[in-house]
Formats: structure tokens, sequence, C-alpha cells
């Protein structure tokens, strides 16, 4: 993989796209990207049917997006609102650390971000302070609470960090926010709610735009050689 080439195509690609609202709006029901969220979020809670205990807020983290765009929502559907935020992806999902992610994985060690449905369970406090555990609902991140794979908030997760390195940092595999914005999460999304990671790519006009680089699903760890020693945060 030519880095250089990603970057400059990952480059043309952001330029596209508009920082997400810094508040909650009204949607529009029939256009863009936030009536195009509500689609999914509804869909999602429907497939989810009883396992979850609340309905009534999703997120959903568009990891088809570079780490500096605002690629977390919170999805209101009582109210037809939704508001954006920033989240990091695993560095084992993006070891060139580029801002995008290339791998998901449900691979103890790997590091990687998993991609699926996840039902957020009750707060504990670790590593990062105040933390979410997270039940993964799919077969594609059903390792989630053994992998410790959570929400929490760090530095590097900061819309700060944006303006000095372009992008964020990275978890090890956890949906990690910046301690301002990890504050809405704790209030909105905690007890039992929806949350739903996958490549969407969604411009705010509705339309996907692919990401610059191949996304797959790691088996293995990834890399394969070398000893594990965790550093999750979200161990408990």
């Amino acid at each position: 993989m030519d880095r250089r080439k990603v970057l400059r195509t990952g480059a043309a690609a952001l330029a596209t796209l508009a920082v997400g609202p810094r508040a909650f709006a009204q949607v529009n029901p029939t256009a863009g990207r936030d009536a195009e969220l509500l689609r999914i979020a509804r869909a999602q809670v429907e497939r989810a049917g009883a396992k979850l205990w609340r309905r009534d807020m999703v997120a959903i983290a568009d990891f088809g997006l570079h780490s500096a765009y605002e690629r977390f929502h919170f999805v209101d559907l009582a109210n037809n609102r939704v508001r954006s935020f920033h989240v990091t992806h695993g560095d084992g999902s993006d070891p060139q650390h580029d801002g995008w992610l290339k791998w998901y994985s449900n691979v103890e060690g790997s590091h990687c971000t998993s991609r699926g449905a996840y039902m957020t369970r009750s707060w504990y406090v670790g590593r990062f302070g105040t933390s979410i555990r997270l039940d993964g609902l799919d077969a594609t991140n059903s390792n989630a609470l053994d992998r410790a794979i959570v929400m929490h908030p760090a530095d590097y997760a900061r819309p700060e960090h944006i303006g000095r390195f372009g992008k964020l940092g990275r978890s090890n595999g956890c949906f990690a926010m910046g301690p301002a914005e990890f504050a809405e999460a704790l209030i909105h999304l905690a007890g039992g709610r929806l949350l739903y990671a996958e490549s969407l790519g969604l411009t705010p006009s509705g339309a996907r735009v692919p990401p610059p680089i191949a996304q797959t699903d790691l088996l293995t760890r990834f890399p394969p050689q070398g000893t594990f020693e965790r550093t999750n945060p979200g161990v408990f």
C-alpha cells in the first residue's frame, strides 16, 4: 500500500465532507445524512429487538470516514434529532496511523475495532475514569465483553488533537471520545441502548462515499507474531 497515495486520496475524499452539527438539530425526515441516520437507527433497533432495554436513543459510528470528522452520531428517535461528535478507532485497525480504518476484527489481541450492533451496559470506573461497558450482539463483535471493548474518555480523542495532528489518536479497539464529548455519552447512551458501528461513509447530503482504502475483517491477530499484553482501559 502506497501510504502517500492513500493520504492524497483521503484528503480529496475529505474535501467533499462538512463537519457535522455540534448540537441536536431537527431533522428533515425526507432527505440528507441525518434522515438516513434515522432510517438506519430504526432498522437496527428493530433488528436487535427485545435485546435492548431502551429504544429512544441510538449511537451510530461511521468508520467509513476519516477520524478527523465527526463520525459518531447520537440519533434521538423520540424527537427526530441528531448530534455528531468525534470517535477513535483501534490502532490495530490503523497501523499506519493515517486516520483511516483498514481492518475490523473480533479477535482478542488484535487491537481492532469491531463492526456490528452493541448494547450499552453499566458504568464502571477504569483507567480513564467512568466508562461504559459494551455487549456485542453480532457474530462480528461477540467478543466485546471478553476483549474489554468499551466506551471511555481520552485526551487523544479531543477535537483539539485534530488541529495539531490532523487526526485523532487511536485506542486499543474501544470507542474513545474527548472528555467533554464523552459526558454526552454518559447522559444519552448508557443503560441498554444501541450502538451500531459500520463503514457507511455518509456525506451531509446523505450520499455514500467509499473510503480510499479497502476495509476488511481480520480473522486472526495482526501482527501474528509477538506477545500480547493487554493495555486496554476497558479491563474490569
